[in-house]
């Protein structure tokens, strides 16, 4: 019963939220077109439901040659990649309204993991590999709630940015994901809108933690220049960190998100 109600209410409001979003939609549109690089949207292929491949799309945020710029695949706190419309786009996520239609079209829920490029995703462990996607990805769930901020924790952390994804965040994404797998519900699926929306508002508050007291606790509390990485002799090199391809209407083996 759960996934029929949940895909009713994905289309209902989703529908609804597309026309009240119109207004705003329209004038973001314009001012991409018109600053930067007149890039409006771009479309990425994405892990979805049950492992099958789907485009998603959003707002297109960063220059088009953001990969073989700077720290090409990683995208840090204030990328000086990111224009200057898409610095607010970020912040406020409103870059991810274009998937508002991924949801409509049925490749998405409203909540739901994140979806991941198919070289992120092989970075999780088997058992998060087989189970991560038997929900639909969501614009929204609890990894974006948790991982708002990631660029943050990778500048902060005074390590290597690519070995900081490999050592804690892919691990950490993964052991949050397969929570929700265990406890989705409507009632968990609102309370991760509620959240959400808190994280838009207060981007420091640690409601998530305090609601859910059952999640796995954050590995790497103390960021800062004391923070270690384990040793990794035995690891093979991870081919993107927080990496989402650039190129409307095309795919790429890495790349910023942009």
């Amino acid at each position: 019963m759960y996934p029929f109600i949940k895909r009713f209410f994905d289309v209902f409001f989703c529908g609804i939220g597309l026309i009240l979003l119109s207004p705003l939609l329209l004038p973001i549109i314009l001012v991409l077109r018109l600053t930067g690089e007149g890039e409006i949207f771009y479309l990425q292929n994405r892990i979805g439901y049950k492992n099958r491949l789907f485009k998603i799309y959003k707002f297109a945020t960063m220059l088009k040659n953001s990969p073989n710029m700077g720290t090409g695949a990683v995208t840090l706190r204030n990328d000086p990649r990111v224009t200057t419309v898409g610095r607010y786009l970020r912040i406020t996520k409103m870059n991810e309204f274009p998937q508002l239609l991924n949801v409509v079209k049925g490749d998405m829920s409203v909540v739901g993991p994140r979806p991941l490029m198919p070289i992120s995703f092989k970075e999780y462990a088997p058992e998060v590999q087989a189970k991560i996607y038997d929900s639909k990805p969501g614009i929204t769930g609890i990894g974006s709630v948790i991982f708002r901020d990631e660029e943050k924790w990778v500048t902060a952390s005074g390590m290597d940015p690519v070995l900081f994804y490999q050592t804690y965040i892919f691990p950490y994404k993964g052991a949050v994901e397969m929570w929700y797998q265990r406890r989705k519900s409507l009632w968990v699926d609102t309370q991760l809108i509620f959240l959400t929306a808190c994280a838009i508002l207060f981007p420091e508050n640690k409601f998530v933690y305090t609601f859910f007291r059952d999640l796995p606790r954050i590995p790497f509390p103390g960021i800062g220049p004391k923070l270690q990485a384990p040793r990794t002799e035995n690891k093979r090199p991870v081919k993107e960190a927080r990496i989402e391809e650039t190129g409307q209407n095309s795919v790429s083996k890495t790349g910023a998100d942009r």
